[in-house]
């Protein structure tokens, strides 16, 4: 019996600290953090043609068949699988191969009996797929490249997505992350190609490794109520007030913010990278007061009263609305950081174990 070929690939979810919204728009810069949860795929030979893809999320496997260089079939529960394998198709395809019969598998430890927390799941596995097909198929794929597919794989489902998720996810660590011009990059990739999209200078696009804090431990609360990043961030495009002077303002502010922030972390300075967490909250609630999109929700204020009263700093993590808020505590005070989460619990948060995930590996 032929022992089949497997290829196993794993990517970090992921936490916004600063810079959420904003960084949807080209060149702002936002600071993330990896998390010690990921997605898993997992592929191997498969004895028929297309593509069979199984979660841990969903009721059943799927098999999808080729057409013109799509995949077809499911139910759209695994687009950012079915996604993030096209994108690899078409690198192959510009080589002249093709993607071989696969079976695909995804399990997930950023869900708990399908309770979804709000830790980048959709990111994780679109850089988990592209990393683990592409090896599959025997590309050597630097890091830069994965993240560069996974962009243009996600672009196809949100092409109003920052990309802050997928670069957590392939780089790890704490990272501050500046938004390309999404619409450059999928014109290049339209008119010119995938390879040379890969090769293409991206404008405004970085990414940089930051220290962790200094003395301060990152908390996380989740509030039991799922949100939509991108319905909250297609709500703020449909808004005047997204042209408006008071949403410049909020850019401007929150890029300070989020300068300041980097300067915290890179100089070790707890109290000021406190003192910029705390501004980014006031920030985002300004935003929500003047739009209306429901970013803070009554645990997420309660998450953030009870960081603050024992002289730590909290926010919400992403889009808000529900998910994830995020604290920063003194590391030393084990007493303080009970009680938090002992305030989280009474008002409904449930503090997870989650940590910073290391660094990934570029190779």
């Amino acid at each position: 019996m032929t022992s089949r070929r497997t290829v196993v690939r794993r990517a970090p979810g992921k936490l916004y600290v600063a810079g959420e919204y904003a960084v949807v728009e080209p060149g702002n810069t936002a600071i993330l953090v990896a998390v010690d949860r990921c997605i898993t795929v997992t592929v191997t030979d498969a004895d028929h043609t297309g593509v069979v893809i199984s979660s841990d999320l969903t009721a059943r496997a799927v098999r999808h068949r080729w057409l013109d260089g799509r995949l077809t079939g499911g139910d759209g529960s695994t687009a950012h699988v079915v996604t993030a394998i096209e994108a690899v198709a078409d690198l192959l395809a510009e080589r002249g191969l093709a993607v071989p019969p696969l079976s695909v598998s995804v399990t997930s430890t950023l869900h708990d009996n399908g309770r979804k927390y709000g830790l980048g799941s959709s990111g994780a596995v679109t850089v988990a797929t592209v990393a683990a097909v592409a090896a599959y198929c025997g590309l050597q794929l630097p890091a830069d490249a994965r993240f560069r597919l996974a962009l243009l794989a996600t672009a196809r489902i949100d092409p109003k997505g920052s990309g802050g998720d997928l670069a957590a996810s392939t780089w790890g660590g704490w990272i501050a992350y500046r938004a390309p011009d999404r619409a450059f990059v999928l014109d290049v990739a339209r008119r010119r190609g995938v390879e040379e999209a890969l090769r293409t200078p991206w404008p405004d696009f970085e990414v940089r490794r930051l220290p962790a804090p200094h003395g301060l431990s990152l908390e996380v609360g989740w509030t039991g109520n799922p949100a939509s990043t991108t319905s909250l961030v297609r709500g703020l495009h449909r808004r005047a007030w997204r042209d408006s002077p008071s949403y410049q303002k909020f850019l401007e502010t929150t890029a300070d913010v989020v300068h300041a922030a980097i300067g915290a972390l890179e100089a070790g300075d707890r109290e000021d990278l406190l003192h910029q967490i705390r501004r980014a909250r006031q920030e985002l609630a300004r935003l929500d007061d003047e739009v209306g999109l429901g970013i803070f929700t009554p645990g997420l204020t309660a998450l953030c009263d009870a960081a603050e009263d024992v002289g730590g700093a909290a926010k919400p993590s992403g889009a808000g609305g529900g998910d994830c808020g995020i604290a920063l505590l003194d590391a030393d005070a084990p007493h303080d950081i009970a009680h938090v989460h002992g305030r989280w619990a009474a008002a409904g948060v449930l503090p997870l174990p989650v940590r910073p995930a290391p660094e990934g590996n570029e190779e």
